[in-house]
């Protein structure tokens, strides 16, 4: 009778020890910091999956522009940060908060307008005369506004047209503060043209009577980079399980399940892990 009652006492404790500490199966997860276009593409919808059946770890995205990732990995809030915006993400890694960056995949930006091309673009492979003809029209243009990869690579090309946008705020030029998709919204509901990554804008679903008015120019090449959060900065991070991810992703197999993922017959990522990494 007493070693019965024992053995249940003994059987309570390591229940209650065991209660609040969370198993093995249960951890096995990481978090990404990420971009609102790899999740709007629905390219981790199609990617996770296919690597949590190989490895039986759970990806956990943040999906937010490419500055909030970095912040955020900056912050110790993911174990790894896949983003689009290859000098912020060095300078990361420079800076001692990621280990390595590798090339991952590309796609390309585009310019999307409304059929009646109020700024006379439509059919242009020059992004920069575009961007003048658009200022000098002040036809409606809709920006993120809010220092993602593609807020940041369209800040660059008004530099490279020799044009300050800001000094059309709140007139012809409209910052929605946004993601990708809210911001195609916003766009197309006032006629505005907006600067997009081509994943999103084919996977849109409320384009109207707008079409792709500018691509194909160089300068308009949109490269992802994927980097381990340093677990020498922030101790908490999943190294192990982070890397298992980042070599996943860089490995045949993952670099076919991307040039593999398709909407409407188009692919909308194309992988290049092999061009380098720093």
């Amino acid at each position: 009778m007493i070693r019965r009652a024992f053995l249940a006492l003994a059987a309570a404790v390591l229940t209650t020890v065991f209660a609040g500490q969370p198993s093995f199966a249960e951890d096995k997860f990481i978090v990404v910091q990420s971009t609102t276009s790899t999740q709007n593409s629905g390219l981790f919808d199609y990617l996770l999956p296919i690597f949590q059946e190989k490895t039986g770890i759970e990806v956990r995205v943040v999906a937010v522009g490419t500055g909030q990732a970095i912040k955020n990995a900056a912050n110790g809030d993911g174990d790894v940060l896949f983003v689009h915006s290859k000098p912020s993400e060095e300078k990361f890694v420079a800076d001692g908060l990621g280990v390595s960056r590798s090339d991952v995949m590309y796609n390309d930006f585009v310019i999307v307008g409304p059929a009646n091309d109020p700024a006379g673009v439509a059919g242009s492979k020059d992004v920069v005369e575009s961007l003048k003809k658009i200022a000098d029209a002040k036809a409606p243009f809709a920006s993120r506004g809010d220092d993602s990869g593609t807020h940041k690579a369209e800040l660059r090309l008004w530099k490279a047209a020799g044009i300050d946008p800001s000094e059309g705020s709140g007139d012809w030029y409209r910052e929605t503060g946004s993601g990708m998709g809210a911001t195609l919204n916003t766009g197309t509901g006032m006629g505005a043209y907006v600067m997009t990554d081509r994943a999103t804008w084919i996977s849109f679903g409320n384009k109207g009577d707008y079409k792709v008015a500018v691509e194909g120019d160089p300068i308009l090449f949109n490269q992802y980079g994927i980097i381990l959060v340093n677990p020498e900065v922030h101790t908490h991070v999943k190294a192990d399980l982070g890397q298992q991810f980042v070599d996943w992703v860089l490995s045949k197999e993952g670099q076919q399940a991307i040039a593999d993922y398709k909407v409407d017959g188009q692919q909308l990522f194309f992988p290049n892990s092999h061009k380098g990494s720093s």
